[in-house]
């Protein structure tokens, strides 16, 4: 059955792992790999990645990306949105610390900014509009 508006913004709010697929090539299916992601109700969804990434490039050169994210209990449901970049800036610690903070135990957000900031390096913030939505529960697992 599919989500009613408000039950898949508030699904895709919760702190679940994306997949992001964007178009690279078009001889090739789309680039699809984990990540963690932004969003509020009714917002713009948001993404960091470096900004000479595989995918970074991939995005820019698209123009837009999806992302899908899935649950598996207490049962199957989904959320996929799709659409454009609206804006790309540059990451702070404010945005790291937010999604740093979203998933992980406060006791270790801290220490996940110090290996950002010492191993990851500069990151840029990929603004998304959902554009196009699908979504279901499928009822138990």
């Amino acid at each position: 059955m599919a989500l009613s508006v408000e039950e898949r913004e508030q699904f895709l709010a919760e702190p679940h792992i994306g997949a992001l697929s964007v178009v690279e090539r078009p001889d090739r299916a789309p680039l699809t790999v984990p990540i963690w992601y932004q969003y509020s109700p009714g917002g713009e969804l948001w993404v960091l990645t470096e900004p000479g990434s595989r995918k970074a490039r991939a995005i820019d050169a698209a123009g837009r990306f999806s992302l899908m994210v899935q649950r598996t209990e207490p049962t199957v449901r989904y959320v996929s949105v799709e659409g454009p970049v609206i804006r790309t800036a540059a990451a702070s610690v404010e945005r790291s610390r937010e999604m740093a903070a979203r998933y992980l135990p406060p006791d270790k957000v801290a220490d996940f900014l110090e290996y950002e900031r010492t191993q990851l390096g500069e990151h840029s913030a990929i603004y998304m509009r959902p554009e196009h939505w699908l979504s279901a529960d499928l009822g138990p697992a």
